[in-house]
Formats: structure tokens, C-alpha cells, sequence
């Protein structure tokens, strides 16, 4: 039975005829008709509807239940407005367009080019895209499924180490009495950036577990005698041996090699294979970094002591993330301050201009993350370290303290130049200095100029992680060989490595100053020019292609400078302020 509403004086407009629900496709009668108005009563018709407007703001519909949809739908073909002409199925009758709907989307190559550039922003170092994906859904994921522990779910064993962030112990479960005494698990007591190292050691599980220590869980336990919480990290038990250990036995290399085979070797000593074991670390190291890299981290304390042998894996792993800085968000990073390892820091101290405002809220530092990685590539600043380990691995003489200070401040007095360096200490050097000479020098020396590019004095003219991984040293295989995944990666640094030179060969080219028009290069005058050149009307296609790439490059910069100007003038909160420890 027919549902009607009806008010008192109310204006009601009668449409009589509509079409039955059975039919698939029913035809409007409205088309090309006039509509009457008339009033009718509340149970005139089985098909009647009724429309009663009390208030011009509220309107109140009622009709017979199934046919309110077909009713709604021939109301506003009659009337022609409210619905896109696609869906009125109009045609000419009211003068609407008869134009085929598109089937899909159509691709334009300025549409291409947009996409593509998105896209590459999207998943650019450290990763907008990535960023999001981990911090809204991967970490909650987490949260959920991660096992809980206490202080008390632990038996404290040996204790394997103490450092200036806090002491580490080998410790077992109390609930698995089965359990070795010493245990399979490691348990640290943070004395500083405890909250902060629980964040790095999450995310690295999340994105490249295989680069640091196995992390497990990480808990604030409440203290009574102090008054206040102490965080402890739980990591399961890798191994002992750091690099520093390894490094300081008179046996090194020799020593890592039976630790990566799991036996010796029946070789003849020589440079040869010292090589090809310091090969092998420095390609497992720089596996470690470009990972981290690639999720934003920095570790900004790279050095031996930090540096763990993994005895399940057969890799070395880093370890100690409490200085490391999380650029993707901004965790733990403060302009003017800096934790380091004065030996093996970069000269720069900073991973970034200390002219770079602190972080804005966690959605803005990821979206503007690739920005300021280009522009500060606080990346090389492990880099310059990781040289620094290279370097002692090939001389002995530098794998003490006091090697490693005297080298520091003769490099220092060569303006961090080590070509001059070597042609200062070569001519009366020692025969361990000889040796590390005669080991880079292997293979035309792609060792030395694979230290060379690492250690240098600006972060911007040092390689990266992937550069480094690309370069003709690892061409050889090393003692271990390397997984599919790895494979890969290699192939493609060494495809996109090769590309970025040929691109920048053009360019040296094109663009030398000693080139001349001839030679199908610019003359200086033309190189001024660059710098304030804008399109015009009469010049040639290519000419204008290349002021209009300058011009947006100018907006660009422009854009940028003023953006970073503006977080320099407004205070802004820190977020993450709850991680990171105060003082009481």
C-alpha cells in the first residue's frame, strides 16, 4: 500500500503513468514534456507520488517502496538538471551531448611525465611513500602482534660489554628453565637515549632487518631507587666478536676468514687474499649502510666497536643505535647538536647545515624528507667512517688508537687530501704503511680509488653507499657468495651508475667552458647567459627547451629557500619529544 505525506497548505506536484518497475529500461515521460501542477489526494493512484513542501529547506518524498528510486530518476530527466547528461541518457532532446563515455583513462604524455615524477618523488630517499605506509600501518600492525616482556621475565648471565649509552648482558628466560644458562638472548640497560634507541631498532626491524643486531623488544621498567623508568632493550644473541676484536688480533684477516667459511683455508698468505677477505667485509658493510640509508637513518657512530660478527648469518651487522638520527621523521635529530666518535667522525661534525630548522610534525618532515636529503646527503657522513675502517683494515699501523690519531691529524695538516697524504708519508714510510700501499694498489688500484672517494674533505664530492657497491673493487666475488636479492641489487647500482655517468659526460660536454659552438659546446659568454636565461618568441626549440627547464629549476630553489625560511621564523613542537629522555 501506497505510503503518502501530506502537510496543510502545502504545494504538491502530481505526475501520473510511471512506469512500472518489471521494465529493464524504462522511458522517462517526462521527455519533452511540460510538468503539470496540480493537487491531488494522499491515496489517489497506486503510482501516485506526492511531494509536500513545508519548509523550503526540508523536503519530505514518499512514494510506493520499490518505486522511489525509478520515481527520483524520471524527476530529474524531466526536469533536466541535477544528474550528468551520461546518466539523464538525454540525447538531443533537451540539447545535451551525444559524445561517447570514454572507457578509460586517456594517457597524455604531460599527464606521463607527471606521473612519473611523482612516483619518483613518492619513493625518492628516504621514502614519502614508504614512510607513510610504515608509520600508519606497519607500526600499528606491529604493536598488536609483538610479544611483552618485564625485568623480571629475564635471568641476567655474563656481561658482555658497557659503553657510554649503557651496559649489555647475555640473559636467558626465567619461564624456560630447558634454556643454556648463558642464554640466547642480550638485554640492555639504557643509560641514555634509551626511548630513542627502541625507535631506530623498530624501524630497522620493519625495513631491513638483516642490516643490524635481531631486535626484539624494547620496555620502560619503573624504578624505585632513582625515582624514575629505565629502558631496556632485548636483541637476540648474535656473537661476541666485533670488528674491533677481530681487528686487533695479530691474525686479521686471516682470523675473519675462518669465522665466514667456518674452517681454514689451505692458501698461501699473501695480499691477494687479505684482499679478498676485506673485500668481503667492506661489501657486507656497505650492504648494511645503503640499507639504513634507504629508510632514512643515519647511524652516525660507525666504527669497529660498533661493528658485531654474526654467527648464525656468517655477516657482519651493526649495532648501538642510540646516536643514530631518523631523517625521515626527525627523530633524534637537533640541528646544533651532534653525538660522535671523534676518530672516525667526518670533518663536517653535523649531518646537516646547522642552519636547517628542526623537524615540523611527523606527515610534513616525511613529505618534505627527499628535499632535504638532496640537499644535505647526511648519508656520506657514514661514509666518510666507514673509509676511515677501510683504511685501518689495509694498514696495520692504524688499527690502534694512537695509529688512528697521528693519521687523523696528518690528514688534517694535508687539508683532508689523500693523494697529498700519501705523497707526504710514502717516500719514509714504515713497512706496515707499504704493505697497505701495495693491497690498495692490487688490480691498478681500484682499492685506493675506492678509498679515496670515500674519504674527502666535502660530504657532497663523496660516493655513496650504492656508488660504493658499484665500483669496479667488488667486481670480484667475494668469500661468500651472494644471495639473488643481492644480485640484483648490485646489477642495478651498476645499471644506474653507469647511466649517471654517461648523463653527466653529456653534460661536461656540452656544457664545457673550453668548448666552443663548433665542438657542439658553449662558450663562456653563453655560460653567463645561462644563469638569467628565459624563453622567447623568435629563438630555436631547443634553446627555449633548455631556458624553461633553468627557469623552473630558479622557482624551484626559489620556492625551497623561502619555504625554509618560513620554518626558520615559526616555533614549531617536537612530536617526539616523549622518546627522547630530559634531564631531571
Amino acid at each position: 500500500m501506497a505510503a503518502a505525506v501530506a502537510a496543510a497548505g502545502g504545494v504538491s506536484i502530481g505526475v501520473s503513468k510511471l512506469q512500472p518497475r518489471h521494465l529493464k529500461h524504462p522511458t522517462s515521460p517526462f521527455l519533452g514534456k511540460k510538468i503539470r501542477f496540480k493537487h491531488k489526494s494522499a491515496f489517489e493512484s497506486a503510482y501516485c507520488w506526492r511531494v509536500s513542501i513545508k519548509n523550503p529547506r526540508r523536503v519530505v518524498v514518499s512514494a510506493l517502496g520499490t518505486e522511489l528510486i525509478d520515481v527520483v530518476h524520471n524527476l530529474f530527466v524531466g526536469v533536466g538538471v541535477g544528474l550528468p547528461c551520461t546518466v539523464m541518457e538525454c540525447g538531443d532532446i533537451i540539447y545535451r551531448s551525444t559524445l561517447p563515455k570514454p572507457n578509460g583513462l586517456t594517457l597524455t604524455i604531460p599527464g606521463a611525465i607527471l606521473a612519473l615524477g611523482t612516483l619518483s618523488y613518492l619513493w625518492a630517499t628516504p621514502g614519502v611513500a614508504p614512510g607513510f605506509f610504515d608509520m600508519f600501518i606497519l607500526a600499528f600492525v606491529e604493536r598488536i602482534f609483538r610479544p611483552t616482556f618485564r625485568k623480571d621475565d629475564f635471568v641476567l648471565g655474563k656481561k658482555l660489554g658497557e659503553g657510554a649509552f649503557g651496559v649489555v648482558y647475555r640473559v636467558a628466560l626465567a619461564k624456560n628453565p630447558s634454556e643454556k644458562k648463558e642464554g640466547d638472548l642480550v638485554l640492555k640497560k639504557a643509560t641514555e637515549y634509551g626511548a630513542v634507541e627502541i625507535w631506530m631498532n623498530e624501524r630497522v626491524r620493519r625495513a631491513c632487518a638483516n642490516s643490524c643486531a635481531d631486535f626484539v623488544y624494547g620496555f620502560l621498567e619503573n624504578s624505585s631507587k632513582k625515582g624514575g623508568g629505565e629502558y631496556w632493550l632485548i636483541w637476540k644473541f648474535e656473537g661476541e666478536a666485533t670488528l674491533a676484536d677481530l681487528m686487533q688480533s695479530k691474525d686479521f684477516p686471516y682470523n675473519v676468514e675462518r669465522m665466514i667459511l667456518g674452517e681454514g683455508q689451505q692458501l698461501p698468505k699473501g695480499l691477494e687474499r687479505e684482499n679478498r677477505i676485506i673485500q668481503t667485509i667492506m661489501r657486507q658493510l656497505l650492504f648494511a649502510l645503503d640499507s639504513l640509508h634507504s629508510t632514512g637513518i643515519v647511524h652516525r657512530d660507525i666504527k669497529p666497536q660498533n661493528i658485531i660478527f654474526s654467527e648464525g648469518s656468517r655477516t657482519f651487522k651493526i649495532i648501538d643505535l642510540g646516536a643514530a638520527a631518523d631523517l625521515r621523521v626527525g627523530i633524534n635529530y637537533i640541528p646544533k647538536e651532534f653525538l660522535l666518535d671523534p676518530r672516525y667522525a667526518a670533518p663536517e661534525q653535523y649531518i646537516m647545515s646547522t642552519q636547517t630548522p628542526s623537524a615540523p610534525s611527523a606527515p610534513v618532515a616525511t613529505a618534505l624528507s627527499p628535499v632535504l636529503w638532496q640537499m644535505n646527503l647526511p648519508d656520506r657522513f657514514d661514509i666518510y667512517s666507514t673509509g676511515l675502517i677501510f683504511l685501518q683494515m689495509a694498514f696495520p699501523a692504524m688499527r690502534t688508537d694512537s695509529g688512528l690519531i697521528q693519521f687523523n691529524r696528518q690528514l688534517k695538516r694535508c687539508d683532508y687530501d689523500l693523494v697529498a697524504w700519501r705523497k707526504s708519508v710514502e717516500p719514509r714510510a714504515s713497512a706496515d704503511l707499504r704493505k697497505g700501499f701495495e693491497l690498495l694498489g692490487l688490480d691498478e688500484g681500484i682499492g685506493w680509488e675506492l678509498l679515496t672517494s670515500m674519504v674527502r674533505y666535502k660530504a657532497r664530492q663523496r660516493t655513496s653507499a650504492k656508488a660504493a657497491l658499484a665500483h669496479p673493487y667488488f667486481d670480484r666475488e667475494g668469500l661468500l657468495a651472494l644471495s639473488l636479492v643481492q644480485k640484483l641489487r648490485l646489477q642495478f647500482f651498476r645499471a644506474t651508475q653507469q647511466d649517471y655517468t654517461e648523463a653527466a659526460n653529456w653534460i661536461i660536454q656540452l656544457m664545457a667552458k673550453s668548448g666552443t659552438e663548433q665542438d657542439g659546446g658553449f662558450t663562456e659568454a653563453q655560460l653567463l647567459e645561462l644563469k638569467e636565461i628565459v624563453p622567447k618568441k623568435k629563438a630555436s626549440a631547443e634553446r627555449n627547451a633548455l631556458a624553461s627547464i633553468l627557469k623552473v629549476q630558479r622557482k624551484i630553489l626559489k620556492t625551497l629557500n623561502e619555504s625554509m625560511d618560513e620554518f626558520s621564523r615559526r616555533s614549531k613542537s617536537l612530536w617526539w619529544s616523549r622518546w627522547i629522555p630530559r634531564e631531571e
